[in-house]
């Protein structure tokens, strides 16, 4: 009986679920297990094939996907993208918005000072992470905001605590992802209903096609300095699992956390409260 009742509190079960970003390393895991608990999950991503390759693995373990192409920095491809999700899904409860990234162009390095980024590639990585989160909120928030209930989940970073070196850009979307999740939990809850909830997950290192460029030597494969300088400013002393994640996901998404809105979460095995010494 107390595992039911655990159960019940965390069911994610029936949920549509809309993942951006869901073919990169850490989305497709959110976006496997959430339909493994019995959620329909729509695998959003510019790269038609890599959304195809994470909904194929859904489906043929029996459960509900959907491989959905979106430029979340296009608006009629987002709206053709939330149609096509309703269409053969149904209505959205669930958007986790995990479109993101950088890029070495828009990063400090030896050979590209503060002075010279070029502000095309500064731009891009903000857009991406901001626009790209605030513009699918736009839409697929709409009928949630028309039914009542729903929910949003950000993803943030370490960068939004504090401002890391090297990445401007980045730093400077995800603090501004973190302050856009306060904004809209609150405008959600006042203006429309307080059954929409927003948050967000700040996650810690982990390796992802976006940050290995700086974490790991592409000549060596062994951690750079910035690598080794994460690992030494982690507690735990390594870098996060993308299933670790998961906990706080289904937490987030489920009643468990029903009165739970507005906030950013780490998971970072300490790497924010350690002030180094």
């Amino acid at each position: 009986m107390a595992n039911d009742y655990v159960a019940q509190m965390f069911d994610v079960s029936g949920k549509v679920v809309a993942v951006t970003g869901g073919g990169g390393i850490l989305c497709s895991v959110m976006a496997e297990a959430l339909a493994k608990a019995g959620a329909a999950v729509a695998v959003l991503d510019l790269r038609r094939d890599a959304a195809a390759e994470v909904a194929g693995k859904i489906t043929s373990q029996g459960g509900r996907a959907e491989a959905v192409s979106v430029d979340v920095l296009d608006r009629q491809s987002i709206e053709e993208a939330y149609k096509q999700v309703v269409d053969t899904l149904g209505p959205v409860d669930v958007l986790i918005n995990g479109a993101g990234g950088n890029k070495k162009e828009a990063t400090t390095s030896p050979d590209l000072s503060f002075f010279d980024l070029p502000e095309s590639a500064v731009r891009w990585v903000f857009d991406l992470n901001c626009l790209g989160t605030i513009m699918p909120s736009q839409i697929f928030c709409r009928a949630m905001a028309a039914r009542g209930q729903g929910n949003v989940i950000n993803v943030s970073s370490m960068s939004a605590f504090h401002p890391l070196t090297k990445v401007l850009g980045y730093s400077g979307a995800k603090a501004a992802i973190s302050n856009f999740t306060e904004w809209l939990a609150v405008h959600m809850a006042q203006e429309y209903s307080p059954k929409i909830r927003v948050n967000a997950i700040a996650p810690g290192f982990f390796l992802t096609e976006q940050n290995r460029f700086l974490l790991v030597d592409e000549k060596t494969g062994e951690p750079t300095t910035r690598g080794r300088a994460i690992i030494d400013s982690t507690p735990m002393a390594r870098y996060g699992a993308p299933e670790e994640l998961l906990g706080l996901l289904f937490w987030l998404i489920s009643g468990a956390s029903s009165f739970v809105t507005g906030t950013v979460v780490a998971v970072d095995g300490g790497f924010n409260a350690f002030s180094g010494v």
